[in-house]
């Protein structure tokens, strides 16, 4: 006979991500948020409400490591079966987590966790070796990782942390993540020219990307509290939609008035921008050391493009210059070939198994730890 749980109820119950992990319902906010338990019994069950308008939601959950399952939840309350008819007594490891980034333009969208449901027992989760907090854009947010490379519509059912380098690390290495990622954003201007969408103007909240009306009375836009989750270190691929603004039209911004990132008579960036750039680069990475004292910094930018690494190599050494913290590096991703390009034309999944080789090579060496760059499962 199954056991019911509310979800504040879960004896050893890990949360993953940034939320209110004493809230019941336990809302879930980010791509690749959620929780983890050891479990013992013959199956397990969530039960979960949500709601959404255009874009639906997709969640992911995983069992031993192994993706099992991914797929769109219907508004209201439903029941997932995690795994079903396994042994008893054996202990499985589960994951569940929202595939889906936060939407910006989905303010009624929302998804809580009720609880759980099984006929065993919940068991110590153990740590994992690092933990490492990822903050990116579509990349990040594993936009194209699914679907055909022709397809070119932007829809929730591309975007996948499951499959991005962010949780390809975190099985490589045995790592904790946290994944903070926003589409179409960048560290100064996004790539339509909207000044509004930068990351750093939300990095401190919970979850404060505009337009999630919903969450916002449920608190997401409250000071996230750092001290409870201090990572080792923390990944920045930004830059991406702040070099796709040069070749976008302008455009009115409230609060900002008319923004465009301008180019040359001859096509070159034009300096002035790029130095705004620069600089909202080296003042996000004094944001990041004020909030994460202890935490190797890693600016990482690639994989759909690198016009704007000098920029970022810049901002690296001025941020040095400037603080006198060395605990901070520039890491090169590879640009995406066509072979490995996923849908949306952005990087597919063995483009993030690149990607994920390469930081997961340094984090390894960086702190000493275990690395695997073939288990990719």
């Amino acid at each position: 006979m199954l056991k019911e749980y509310d979800i504040q109820k879960v004896p050893n119950l890990k949360v993953l991500g940034r939320t209110f992990p004493k809230a019941s319902p336990l809302p879930i906010y980010w791509n690749h948020s959620g929780i983890e338990v050891n479990c013992t019994g013959t199956e397990l069950w969530v039960d979960i409400e949500c709601d959404y308008d255009f874009y639906e939601i997709w969640v992911a959950s995983e069992v031993n490591r192994a993706l099992m399952a991914r797929q769109m939840i219907y508004p209201g309350k439903s029941s997932i079966c995690l795994y079903r008819n396994m042994a008893a007594g054996t202990v499985k490891n589960v994951r569940f987590y929202r595939d889906l980034q936060a939407m910006n333009e989905a303010p009624d969208m929302h998804l809580n966790i009720l609880g759980l449901r099984t006929d065993g027992e919940f068991l110590p989760v153990k740590d994992g070796r690092l933990k490492v907090e990822f903050v990116g854009d579509s990349i990040t947010s594993g936009e194209g990782a699914y679907g055909n490379p022709k397809e070119t519509e932007w829809l929730s059912m591309f975007m996948c942390s499951g499959r991005s380098y962010s949780n390809i690390i975190e099985r490589m290495m045995d790592v904790e993540t946290r994944v903070l990622s926003q589409g179409g954003w960048g560290v100064y201007i996004g790539w339509d020219n909207n000044r509004r969408n930068n990351i750093p103007s939300i990095y401190e909240g919970v979850c404060r990307v505009p337009g999630l009306g919903k969450n916002e009375e449920n608190g997401a836009f409250a000071e996230h509290d750092f001290a409870s989750w201090q990572p080792d270190a923390v990944i920045v691929n930004l830059g991406t939609n702040d070099d796709s603004s040069f070749n976008s039209p302008g455009m009115e911004v409230e609060g900002y008035g008319f923004c465009k990132s301008r180019t040359n008579p001859d096509g070159t960036r034009n300096r002035e921008d790029l130095d705004h750039i620069r600089d909202a680069a080296v003042d996000f990475l004094k944001m990041l050391r004020q909030r994460n004292p202890k935490a190797h910094l890693i600016w990482a930018y690639g994989m759909m493009g690198n016009n704007l690494e000098p920029v970022f190599r810049e901002a690296v050494k001025k941020y040095t210059d400037e603080t006198g913290d060395d605990n901070v590096i520039y890491i090169a991703l590879p640009d995406t070939v066509k072979e490995k390009q996923g849908a949306h034309s952005h990087p597919g999944f063995f483009a993030h198994i690149d990607a994920a080789r390469i930081l997961g090579k340094y984090l390894s060496e960086h702190f000493n730890v275990p690395f695997d760059p073939d288990f990719t499962l």
